[in-house]
């Protein structure tokens, strides 16, 4: 993205005309952290005067708006979708090169674990604080 903006960016300073508006700021995918930055330091300086938008100032808005969250959406780790309690059970099984046995005796019982793997059995609280401790985890990973 080529926009460039100003440290001193104001919405006075915000072209009024659609077509200026992307002269000055072209409307792109934003590919990385530093354009993040400027496409968002130009929404906070439109976002408290939007009553006075006028009509290209706002479809430009909507736009990049529409670009800032698909940029956050596909790289920002807290808005990526959590993997379900099952599938990180099976990852951090994985990662340490255990069984669904070896699940079971951290269970206490070794049947359990090729339940609880299948989805025929859930995880109950003590499992979860079974879990969360063995693999030095938070409790919140196991819970849907």
């Amino acid at each position: 993205m080529t926009m460039q903006t100003t440290h001193a960016l104001t919405f006075e300073s915000i072209p009024t005309t659609y077509a200026r508006l992307v002269g000055k700021f072209p409307l792109r995918p934003i590919h990385d952290p530093t354009e993040l930055d400027n496409a968002t330091e130009i929404l906070d300086a439109m976002a408290l005067h939007n009553e006075d938008f006028t009509p290209d100032q706002a479809d430009f808005f909507d736009v990049l708006s529409t670009l800032v969250e698909t940029y956050e959406t596909q790289h920002d780790p807290l808005l990526i979708p959590k993997a379900s309690p099952l599938e990180t059970l099976k990852s951090l099984l994985v990662a340490h090169e255990m069984s669904a046995s070896d699940l079971g005796r951290i269970l206490g019982n070794r049947e359990l674990g090729s339940k609880i793997l299948r989805g025929a059995r859930k995880l109950t609280v003590n499992h979860i604080k079974k879990l969360a401790e063995r693999f030095s985890v938070t409790p919140s990973l196991f819970i849907p």
